[in-house]
């Protein structure tokens, strides 16, 4: 796991080693370990390393190979490089490495563009053709690695994270209208190709862009999630798609062992994280190390799930840790978690996630985690309301959207009014080939998109703040693909996630599955008050924000009236969305200023 930058000239002039080497280096938390430059021609190259596959120096990136003429780096991990070096070695290719990394460029000179299909993980890369100049792209299926770019005066740059594009200079940093829709209407999710801001894009997932020497760009979309089924997936028995998909979870889970260091686990107490410890012990994993995080109650709401982690890593014998975290240290270590922030992200999860995160990074580099089981099986509230639903779009925004157009149209300045991005983003998403029924529409839309930029992107940019890599066995391809021929009936079963709770039953104990699906509010944040509250006001009240004019005054002060009283339908601040987007800035902006 690393963190990749880039330069690419168009214009004949020379790489701004400098700027490589800040954007390089603005990613050091990604990448501890080592540090590498490479500049020839028209293209630089900047890697930070996290040594989880082959800890030797030969799998130091960037990497060149001479013979091939090929120079690539590369963040993330594949999971089934041993097969894929097999078969190379089988075609004549020769390796000095043990890792990842020579295996997928050895994979592109043999396989071309195709070599993408045969891969295994999460990635985003670069690879550079010294023959023809050109430049490759790519991101994995589902998201799982981030990849941004940038125009900048004649040429084009790239990063892993946001603030490191704006470490290097030269970055339009005017706020995006479409992004800001997107951001206000779907908690602070940005689908590709919108960021926040004007001047950097993201790469979809699943994409390749092949960069010409004069700039010119092509954009292919090389997978896509399907779920057409045939007459046997529909008439297939419930038990019967019970026992293939704890047959794939298996392999899944398997795959993401492959490391050269321990893999631990994220034990959260809940089903999906709960399985993974299970089927990672099932998969011969000795002295397994989990940690579970918590903090304190909210009046009736318990902050924490310690008895039902306890249960499973008592169940299976692992090292288990419970990190428990007091309100205070959540407030008080807040404007570090945004300054990991790539994006602006609302949820409360970051916080807990970033302190969780440097808590683990000291016992593990690796860990498993259970992200996207809600989305790929159908765990949340709006899945069984739009069952036969004749209205799908508007039901989908009725249940998912903070805010209708028409309230928006009160939030923003007249700037950046804008169309209503994010309905057209919902139909366009529902419309597309692939998906028919209703509830196939909204599990692909948030599998390829919501997750993408939500829980996904803020385990990223959470964990690898310490240098820890996150896995996420859920989002294999070969488990999505298989979870999206299943019918809709058996995810929406025994109140949701159905299918996926009785394969669990197989493994894990019942206690763990018949219960309430816990949530872990940060008051402070959902309701806005005390230090965090007065953070929100001077950031809305600044110079800064008057000057950016984003926001309305007369929607600011209502919010501000009264914070508890603006909540979102999926239970968020309204006034938080608006403040932290507006701290995030100040935040960040200020490295793309003192690069300038």
């Amino acid at each position: 796991m690393c963190g990749i930058a880039g330069e690419i000239r168009f214009n004949g002039v020379a790489v701004d080693v400098t700027a490589l080497a800040r954007m390089t280096d603005v990613q050091a938390p990604r990448g501890p370990d080592a540090r590498g430059l490479f500049v020839r021609d028209a293209v630089g190259l900047g890697h930070r390393r996290l040594k989880v596959m082959d800890l030797s120096a030969g799998s130091a990136q960037p990497v060149f190979d001479p013979q091939l003429g090929l120079g690539l780096v590369f963040n993330g991990a594949i999971y089934n490089h041993p097969e894929l070096r097999r078969e190379l070695e089988a075609k004549g290719y020769q390796f000095y490495s043990h890792g990842d990394t020579e295996v997928l460029l050895k994979a592109y000179h043999a396989w071309g563009e195709d070599f993408v299909q045969r891969l295994n993980g999460m990635f985003a890369f670069a690879i550079w053709e010294q023959a023809s100049g050109q430049v490759l792209l790519g991101r994995d299926r589902l998201g799982i690695k981030p990849l941004y770019v940038a125009e900048v005066r004649g040429g084009l740059r790239f990063a892993s994270t946001l603030p490191a594009l704006l470490a290097g200079g030269g970055i339009d940093t005017a706020i995006d209208p479409v992004g800001l829709n997107h951001y206000l209407s779907f908690h602070a999710v940005m689908p590709p190709p919108h960021t926040i801001l004007a001047g950097v894009r993201k790469l979809a997932p699943g994409t390749l862009m092949r960069v010409q020497p004069d700039g010119q760009r092509r954009e292919k979309t090389w997978w896509s999630l399907d779920y057409a089924r045939s007459q046997v997936d529909e008439t297939r028995s419930f038990d019967d798609w019970r026992d293939m998909l704890l047959q794939e979870l298996r392999a899944a889970v398997s795959r993401r062992l492959v490391a050269d260091v321990p893999v631990g686990a994220l034990l959260s107490g809940g089903v999906d994280s709960s399985l993974i410890v299970g089927l990672m012990v099932e998969a011969g994993v000795k002295d397994l190390r989990t940690y579970n995080v918590g903090f304190e109650d909210v009046g009736d709401e318990k902050g924490n799930e310690f008895e039902y982690a306890d249960i499973v890593a008592q169940r299976f014998g692992t090292v288990h840790e419970r990190i428990f975290v007091p309100e205070q240290e959540l407030i008080t270590r807040l404007p570090e978690a945004i300054a990991a922030m790539s994006e602006p992200m609302v949820s409360h999860d970051c916080i807990g996630f970033y302190l969780l995160s440097e808590a683990v990074s000291r016992h593990s580099r690796v860990v498993q985690s259970g992200q996207g089981a809600d989305e790929v099986f159908g765990g949340y509230h709006w899945y069984p309301k739009l069952e036969g639903s004749r209205a799908p779009v508007d039901d989908y925004l009725a249940a998912f959207r903070d805010r209708d157009f028409a309230e928006y149209q009160r939030v923003v300045q007249p700037d950046y009014l804008g169309r209503d991005a994010s309905r057209e983003l919902v139909a366009e998403r529902f419309s597309a080939p692939g998906a028919s029924d209703p509830v196939d529409q909204a599990l692909r839309l948030d599998t390829t998109v919501m997750l993408v930029d939500d829980p996904v992107k803020r385990v990223d940019n959470m964990t690898m703040a310490f240098g820890l890599e996150a896995r996420v066995p859920f989002l294999d391809h070969q488990l999505v693909e298989l979870a999206a021929r299943i019918p809709a009936r058996h995810k929406l079963a025994g109140g949701g996630k159905g299918i996926l709770k009785e394969a669990a039953r197989q493994v894990i104990p019942s206690a763990v599955i018949d219960r309430p699906k816990g949530y872990f509010p940060v008051p402070a944040l959902k309701y806005l008050k005390g230090s965090v509250l007065e953070h929100v006001q001077d950031a809305l009240h600044s110079r800064a924000a008057r000057e950016r004019g984003l926001f309305r005054n007369e929607y600011v002060d209502k919010l501000m009236a009264d914070p508890m009283a603006h909540i979102t339908p999926l239970r968020g601040s309204k006034l938080w969305q608006l403040g932290l987007l507006e701290w995030w800035l100040q935040t960040h902006l200020g490295q793309e200023r003192a690069a300038a």
